[in-house]
């Protein structure tokens, strides 16, 4: 430890002011003191949902210098990044693989900085204290292992460097032309080869014919009856696919007070009635999508509130990216290309350690076969020698 700092370990951020976190943060609404504060008060993300926070800090003084978001875990579900085939190995070898460590925001495939702090040194600090904090409680409550979800990559290279296992994966992004931006949806059209385009242009006009329009609505927009509208459909999503919804009614609505800037609610109204919604997130660079559902069956209508609407809001402001959401190999005839994302892994069992280790190198291969086949696809037109050109 650096002589003059000092790490805690707190279980709630109401002891840290909203400016010294956000400072940390930047301007990242994952990140966000309002974001972690309106998961944890409205109880969504707590001891009795599995995500006991355990958040490391590092101070001077009374100065924040730097946080590491975590979490002590007795389940794997919100997490996106899937780990189950390892807790299973771990019980039929007679091992408990709960309660583990993870940094992460919960229920949010969305890469970003985990290691919160201004320096490499402070960041060394926040990992190596993460690393200690789970031998310690390996030892005293026999916690298995330590994971980082989706850090940035330079990060990610700092925590292997601290001695962790990384781990790659898929997600398919839209980006904004490179110079400028696109002048409009059939600006970006234009880049696509005539399959794709024509297919877009097909689902659009199915959900126009069925007499649907769109409305866009920031938090400050957006009143009680929309987010409970909103909840219904984010409900009804879960139901669908016979899962517990993790979020409330009280989150988002928290959410929209706090943080109204950071929201896009898109609603897909007939007749002025709302029948589906979604909900994203995003700064001034980035647009992430995060939730979706309609109360009725509509064709096309998830592709168009989902990923058309949210790309027509990120040329309308200039944003250059949109992280459309975990998986979704269908993303990439909508204009989405493939990027590689990144966890670290560090696990107390030396055998279990030395075998998942073999397996991600392996599949770190598959991946990057993956990668180059999902690349030889590429939605875009391609220049006279044959090489995509999106955003050009």
């Amino acid at each position: 430890m650096i002589p003059g700092f000092e790490v805690k370990v707190i279980n709630s951020l109401d002891g840290i002011s909203v400016k010294a976190w956000n400072m940390l943060a930047g301007d990242d609404p994952f990140l966000q003191h309002e974001f972690f504060s309106a998961m944890h008060d409205t109880g969504c993300v707590s001891g009795k949902t599995g995500w006991l926070p355990q958040f490391i800090t590092l101070w001077e003084g009374s100065t924040l210098r730097g946080a590491l978001p975590l979490y002590l875990k007795n389940h794997s579900y919100g997490e996106y990044v899937f780990d189950w085939a390892w807790a299973d190995a771990y019980r039929r070898c007679g091992h408990a693989y709960y309660p583990k460590l993870l940094s992460a925001v919960p229920f949010s495939p969305v890469t970003g900085q985990r290691l919160l702090a201004g320096t490499a040194e402070h960041r060394a600090l926040l990992v190596s204290a993460a690393l200690r904090m789970a031998k310690d409680k390996n030892v005293e409550t026999s916690v298995s292992s330590f994971h980082c979800l989706f850090p940035r990559e330079d990060e990610a290279l700092e925590m292997e460097m601290a001695g962790m296992t990384l781990r790659h994966g898929i997600q398919f992004h839209w980006r904004n032309r490179e110079v400028g931006g696109y002048e409009d949806f059939d600006g970006f059209l234009a880049e696509l080869s005539h399959g794709k385009r024509k297919k877009i242009r097909q689902e659009r006009r199915k959900v126009h014919a069925e007499g649907i329009r769109f409305q866009w609505l920031s938090g400050y927009d957006a009143s009680h009856d929309h987010w409970r509208f909103f909840v219904n459909c984010y409900n009804k999503t879960y139901r669908d696919h016979h899962s517990m919804p993790y979020l409330n009614l009280e989150f988002f609505l928290r959410l929209g007070k706090s943080m109204p800037e950071n929201l896009l609610l898109i609603l897909a109204l007939r007749d002025d009635q709302p029948v589906a919604a979604a909900l994203n997130l995003h700064n001034s660079r980035t647009l992430y999508g995060r939730y979706w559902g309609t109360m009725e069956f509509v064709p096309g209508l998830h592709f168009e509130t989902c990923y058309y609407q949210a790309i027509e809001f990120c040329i309308a402001h200039r944003i250059a990216l949109f992280e459309g959401g975990a998986q979704g190999e269908h993303k990439l005839a909508r204009g989405f290309l493939p990027v590689r994302v990144w966890s670290a892994h560090w696990l107390a069992h030396p055998e279990f350690a030395a075998a998942i280790g073999n397996y991600l190198k392996h599949e770190a291969q598959d991946i990057n076969h993956y990668l180059d086949e999902l690349n030889e696809s590429s939605p875009f037109r391609k220049d006279k020698r044959g090489n995509p050109k999106p955003g050009s």
